[in-house]
């Protein structure tokens, strides 16, 4: 069984700032700069042979290249936040491909759970009441309104994620072009 996920990477550009917010952050576990990336579709642990046909189903797709931008953080969890991430702007596009994955993940016998799409980058993740909702949401509106430029998604890429004490790691199973 391998446990995956596809996902649009960060550039480095974007990486480097991101890594400069969690600094100013109270995160008790950031997430590495290596790991940012945004989820399109999360297919927990399957056999290889399901991996192995979504693979083949994609590589036949025709993925168009989405324009990401962030536009503000945020946190998961509510009033025992978990998770603390940057957003990013609503694009039709980002939203139609990864329904466009999660279709091809159930059409190849994935069941993938039903979840509202929202288009984020993990910045890090909490144990119930290490940081309270106050504390967060202050650090949060200290860092004022973040943005950036749009940047266009050129790969996206099916990731396995083995986890480990210390987090997981990611490694790239395939990569897949987007087209402009």
């Amino acid at each position: 069984m391998i446990r995956a996920f596809l996902a649009l990477p960060v550039p480095d550009d974007i990486r480097l700032r991101l890594s400069a917010l969690q600094h100013r952050l109270p995160l008790p576990r950031p997430i590495p700069y290596e790991n940012f990336h945004v989820t399109l579709t999360f297919l927990d642990r399957q056999p290889e042979p399901l991996l192995e046909e979504l693979h083949h189903a994609i590589e036949t797709m025709t993925l168009p290249a989405p324009r990401l931008r962030l536009d503000g953080l945020g946190s998961f969890g509510g009033n025992e936040p978990d998770a603390v991430h940057a957003r990013l702007a609503d694009d039709p596009a980002l939203s139609a491909l990864s329904a466009k994955l999660t279709r091809a993940a159930r059409e190849a016998g994935i069941a993938v759970k039903a979840r509202k799409f929202v288009p984020h980058i993990t910045l890090g993740r909490l144990r119930k009441h290490e940081v309270g909702p106050e504390t967060l949401a202050r650090a949060l509106g200290a860092l004022g309104e973040v943005t950036s430029q749009p940047w266009l998604a050129e790969t996206l890429v099916l990731y396995r994620s083995t986890l480990r004490a210390d987090g997981p790691v990611y490694d790239p199973l395939a990569e897949y072009p987007l087209r402009g």
